[in-house]
């Protein structure tokens, strides 16, 4: 399993965590995976967030 995919899963497993029920927990869980699917990304490498940003890397 990649990075990746196992940051995406923790978010959505921290949102299920946090919030149950109605369409608030929806948004809830929706922040958490994207949250977690780019702490993946930036773990495996594939997103600098340094140059999203807009600041450069010494």
């Amino acid at each position: 399993m990649s990075t990746t995919a196992l940051g995406l899963l923790t978010g959505l497993a921290l949102g299920l965590a946090a919030a149950f029920g109605g369409f608030s927990a929806f948004l809830v869980v929706l922040v958490f995976g994207a949250i977690g699917l780019v702490a993946g990304r930036v773990a495996e490498g594939k997103l600098d967030l340094a140059q999203l940003l807009g600041r450069e890397r010494d």
